[in-house]
Order: C-alpha cells, then structure tokens, then sequence
C-alpha cells in the first residue's frame, strides 16, 4: 500500500469508509430487504437508510422515433408469444470464460425456448479474450433464438410483453429493471454482490439459481436448459412469476420509491442543521 492511495484493496478501502463514515445508504427498501438492514445497523452501530431501488423509467417514444436497433429487435419480439422469450443479458462487467459460454448457449438450445441474447464477447480494447459461440449454434436456433453484439435498449425490451423472464448475473440493476415488469429470474452469478442478490431473491422466490457443482462452481447445459424451462412456462415455476408480479407494485411505484430518496435527503438536511448548531453553541 502506498502513501498517495494507489494498490489499495477494494475491501480495504470499504472497511475504513464504513468505519468513518456518520450513516449508511443503501440503494434498496424496508419491503426487500427489512432484515439485512437492520443487520447492518446492528453491525456498524450507525444509522442504516434504504434510498429506495431507483428504478428506472421507459421512453414513451412512438415506433417512428425508435432507433434501428429496437425496430429489428421489436420485429423478432411482436412475432413470439406472450411471456415466452427468454431475455439473456449479464451487464457491461460479468463476461462467462469461454466454457461457461458454451454451456450457456447449448442450455438455450436445449431448452427450446425462444430467446433473446445481448452478449458481449469482450469488455473493451484492454480484454484480449474473446469469447465465441459453439460452431453452429446461431445457424441451429435461428428460427426462434437472436444474438445481440450491438448496444440494445434493456428496458424497452423487458418491458415487451413476450418476454417472460430474465437470465442474469444477478446485477442489482438489473433485477430491479426486470422485476419493475413483472420478469422472473434466472440467476446465474459470476462475482461481487452477485452472489448476494440472488441469494435475497432467491429466498422470496422471485429469482432461481442455476445450480453449480459443489467441487468445483461449473454448471452444464443440462442444469440452464432444466432452470429457464421452470422458470418460464412449466407449473412448478409459477411461483416465481407470480412472486414477481406481486413486486413489480412495489419496485415499479416510482412515486413510492422517490419518496425514499425525499427521505434520505430530508435526514441530511436535518444533520447539517443539527451540525450546524453544535458548532455554533460550541
């Protein structure tokens, strides 16, 4: 660790900035995760305040305005059932190794689901591996499965009512964006928080997780094939898709969760206040 900052742990660095700072605020809500922070409170000895998810909201734009990107995405959507297409996206920083990829795609094959993929094969100049798909699998799934390497607009495409559920890394904003239309999970971490979040929305039966091999964390066509198809259209998963209906009227009220943040911002306020008049009586 050196004196001007630099190759200092990440974990270091949030150790001291919990130890120094007056309050904590959490980017979630008492009806999510009402234990965890009240754990963390009990932890840290300091005031713990959920600012609420911060959900974010759709542009209302009309077909003729949409980019060309969400035109051909919308075309292969408007043509696939209500609530059948699989959404696969993992965020701009989760990227499966090569062998994780391959038993991805071939889960999706087998589960004969139509789907939708935004993969990124690398994360920027800097990332030397590059990840392919299996030879032959978009020639394979092309009359039902797309595989997006372009930018594509998340919300617009959750919010499309053939999509019935998400496959991803557990990203926080992720799942709030695809519980905020009422989408199923189906988790599949990487690192980080990952594990976390799909921990907490496993045990509300919102979102489940692919199951890994103990020895080892790897998981197998078989086990992603087995996880989307309950999930998305058998009986067993129903619970899930109606456990995120049931949170899309809680992460999906903006006025609600804009609320929390009026709060928080009232509690600074009202420190800075009560600072402020202990420095001036001394």
């Amino acid at each position: 660790m050196t004196g001007n900052g630099e190759n200092v742990p990440l974990p270091f660095r949030f150790r001291e900035t919990l130890k120094g700072c007056d309050l904590v605020a959490v980017r979630t809500c008492i009806e999510v995760e009402h234990d965890y922070l009240n754990l963390l409170e009990q932890l840290h000895r300091k005031p713990v305040i959920p600012i609420g998810v911060l959900p974010n909201q759709t542009s209302d734009d009309d077909d003729e305005t949409i980019d060309t990107h969400w035109r051909c995405i919308k075309e292969f959507l408007d043509n696939k059932e209500k609530g059948s297409v699989v959404y696969v996206a993992f965020g701009s920083e989760a990227k499966p190794n090569q062998e994780e990829l391959n038993e991805i795609a071939l889960g999706l094959e087998l589960s004969g689901l139509p789907f939708f993929w935004v993969l990124r094969k690398r994360r920027g100049a800097a990332d030397t591996e590059v990840v392919e798909l299996p030879d032959g699998f978009e020639e394979r799934v092309k009359s039902r499965g797309v595989v997006f390497t372009s930018w594509a607009p998340q919300m617009k495409i959750l919010a499309h009512d053939s999509v019935g559920g998400l496959l991803t890394h557990s990203g926080w904003s992720s799942v709030v964006e695809a519980l905020q239309f009422a989408r199923a999970l189906v988790l599949l971490t990487f690192y980080a928080d990952q594990g976390l979040n799909a921990k907490v929305f496993e045990e509300k039966k919102v979102g489940f997780l692919v199951p890994r091999q103990e020895h080892d964390g790897s998981f197998t066509r078989k086990s992603v094939a087995e996880s989307l198809r309950m999930v998305i259209v058998e009986e067993e998963g129903k619970v899930y898709r109606d456990k995120a209906k049931e949170l899309k009227g809680l992460l999906g009220d903006v006025h609600r969760q804009n609320l929390l943040v009026e709060n928080f911002l009232d509690h600074l306020q009202t420190r800075k206040c009560m600072k402020i008049s202990h420095e001036i009586n001394g």
